[in-house]
């Protein structure tokens, strides 16, 4: 069973964009790969606060030059109904994730848009984001 929350906001944590100088041949692509990550943390003063940061980059290296750096971090905050069992903070977990990717999304579409570049929108799931969350979720893909 589900465990019920208040999910308290969303505060930013960091926000950077860098424009590098990548000069491309004709009909060349570039991969943008945007890179995701998780970390979870519970508060020492209350076991039932909890605060999920996802965060995405996309970062130039050598091998894979991009058209510009950018690093968005988020937080949410969240208060559970009960301190969680390691099922439930699970499935919380998964959830709260998936709370969090619209704002993810909205973030990197208005800072790329307001860097004056073509605005990065990054995709509309549908399901768990990280590999580990998508045995616990059965979903499908159609090609309708």
């Amino acid at each position: 069973m589900m465990i019920k929350y208040d999910f308290k906001g969303v505060s930013c944590e960091q926000l950077s964009f860098k424009l590098n100088r990548v000069r491309l041949e004709p009909n060349q692509r570039l991969d943008i790969k945007p890179q995701f990550s998780r970390q979870v943390r519970k508060s020492n003063d209350n076991p039932k606060l909890m605060f999920v940061n996802l965060k995405v980059a996309v970062l130039t290296n050598e091998n894979e030059p991009k058209p510009f750096d950018i690093e968005v971090s988020l937080v949410g905050i969240y208060e559970l109904s009960e301190v969680p069992n390691q099922q439930q903070e699970r499935d919380f977990v998964i959830e709260a994730t998936s709370m969090l990717y619209p704002y993810l999304r909205s973030a990197v579409t208005n800072l790329t848009a307001q860097a004056y570049i073509q605005p990065l929108n990054l995709p509309v799931l549908n399901g768990p984001i990280f590999p580990e969350d998508r045995d616990t979720y059965a979903f499908s893909v159609s090609d309708n």
